[in-house]
């Protein structure tokens, strides 16, 4: 882990440190399950995409679905991990009512990925490195429905054998900041490699959150579960509120219970869900219908081969290539989409090198601000990359100035259209005729002799003329154009 400062609790008895760990449940995208050729479309009817495997009928095996093994080793490549060439499927044998096999199906003494990292970046320039412990494939579960009846409860098993990819991580967390990074900077890797589509709020992506509380650079503390996390918000806040609460527990000389806990976001609170006191045995053993998974190193290298610039390698490449600073550079790579985005513009726009800076400036500043002012997203934007580009081609032209832009922005937004031949039909062209500048100019400066008089102990006052010559003609002057007059009137 890298030396970034990280928050730390202030109690009683002194500062305590957090050390927080993460489960990550992803669900790979394949357009059928792990082991059944069943649908992982999101949203049919309950139990409308469920095969006889799925339902775990008598003398039904399991086949391995090729796609979600590619997938899972695509991931491991993009977090710089170990790729192991043989690994096994287990049994995890437990009961739950949306598990109608009575066991999972997953991974454990030999996951398909080994360790790895992914740098997380903070705050003001700080960045920590997160390790990967492993990465392996396992089945997910059904879905109990308990509000369709007063007696009963519903299983819905559309889930059920849909493949996941379980990506734990090192206790190298040590705040809730570093942990909602984290998440976050995983999901856009996932998302820019395309093997999950990170949708929290359908599933796609669930985390479980161990957190344990110790005095600074002490021995480790017990730690307590947070199971099934969908919102990066909620883990941040579940992960302070749990962290206080076994604080204030050691501080009054308790002691903390190993157990699993759910997050209630209405009461802001964390509470028991199960105990972890007796150790789990879920009688792991290599299952029975599926040999070894084994491939080859070719296969890993085809896969790597193929694999596309991931958020880390475009953020370096804007950087160098168009001059921007690393917060921009990581603004535009957050998404995927937004990096599209942004480089479709620069193709619009002809000369990628010199128009870097400001088609960023542009990305970041007018368009995300709107779109976050209106809780949209890049997708959902009004404006698109050609519409944004022109806007910027006419600035770099002369054509129109900043402030125009923005007014042509604004009507490209709420109505569309070619903001070129809005320019020509609306007369928003920028005026870069002297002999038409300089007669507005001259009424100014013949309107307040006092400040034209000043101007020449007072340098910085020329920004008044220049503010209420461009008011006077109604933001069209071109600016520099009026600089220039009024130095020369004003013999500066």
């Amino acid at each position: 882990m890298s030396t970034a400062t990280h928050k730390l609790l202030k109690g009683a008895t002194g500062d305590w440190e957090m050390v927080i760990g993460m489960e990550i449940h992803a669900q790979v995208t394949s357009n059928s399950k792990l082991f059944s050729g069943a649908s992982t479309a999101f949203g049919g009817e309950p139990n409308s995409h469920v095969s006889l495997v799925d339902a775990a009928m008598p003398g039904m095996l399991p086949v391995i679905n090729e796609e979600c093994v590619r997938q899972a080793v695509r991931t491991g490549l993009g977090l710089n991990a170990k790729i192991n060439l043989r690994s096994v499927f287990d049994r995890k044998n437990y009961f739950y009512p949306d598990s109608p096999q009575g066991y999972q199906i997953s991974q454990y003494k030999s996951p398909v990925v080994g360790e790895g990292e992914v740098l997380v970046e903070l705050d003001g320039g700080r960045s920590v490195t997160v390790g990967i412990e492993r990465l392996h494939l396992e089945q997910d579960a059904g879905k109990m429905l308990h509000d369709q009846s007063p007696t009963m409860s519903y299983v819905d098993l559309n889930r059920s054998g849909v493949a996941l990819m379980e990506i734990v991580s090192k206790p190298d967390i040590r705040d809730a900041e570093q942990a909602k990074a984290y998440v976050t900077k995983l999901r856009s890797i996932l998302r820019y490699l395309g093997t999950c589509d990170g949708d929290m709020e359908k599933g796609s992506l669930r985390a479980d959150v161990n957190v344990s509380v110790r005095k600074p650079g002490g021995p480790l503390g017990t730690r307590c579960e947070i199971k099934n996390m969908n919102s990066i918000t909620f883990i941040g806040q579940a992960i302070e509120y749990e962290a206080r609460r076994q604080i204030e527990i050691l501080e009054d000389g308790g002691e903390i219970d190993q157990e699993t806990r759910l997050y209630d976001p209405n009461k802001g609170e964390t509470r028991s869900m199960r105990s972890k006191e007796e150790a789990h045995d879920y009688r792991y053993f290599p299952d029975p219908d599926l040999l070894p998974l084994e491939f080859s190193q070719s296969f890993v290298d085809e896969l790597k081969a193929d694999l596309p610039e991931l958020p880390d390698q475009k953020k370096t490449r804007f950087v160098v290539d168009f001059g921007l600073s690393a917060y921009d550079a990581s603004v535009l790579v957050a998404e995927r989409e937004s990096a599209v985005f942004y480089e479709t513009v620069l193709d619009k726009l002809g000369n990628r090198a010199r128009d870097g800076k400001m088609a960023a400036n542009w990305v970041i500043n007018e368009l995300f601000g709107r779109l976050n002012k209106e809780g949209r997203d890049i997708t959902g934007s009004p404006v698109n990359a050609e519409q944004l580009a022109a806007i910027i081609d006419l600035i770099g032209e002369g054509t129109i100035s900043g402030k125009i832009a923005k007014d042509l922005f604004e009507i490209v937004w709420q109505e569309g259209g070619d903001p070129r031949a809005l320019v020509e039909s609306r007369g928003m062209k920028q005026v870069t005729d002297l002999s038409a500048i300089e007669k507005v100019v001259d009424d100014i400066i013949a309107a307040n002799p006092d400040k034209a008089a000043q101007v020449k102990d007072k340098p910085q006052s020329l920004g008044w003329f220049v503010g209420q010559v461009m008011k006077a003609s109604g933001g069209k002057a071109n600016p520099q154009s009026v600089n220039d007059l009024l130095k020369s009137k004003l013999g500066i």
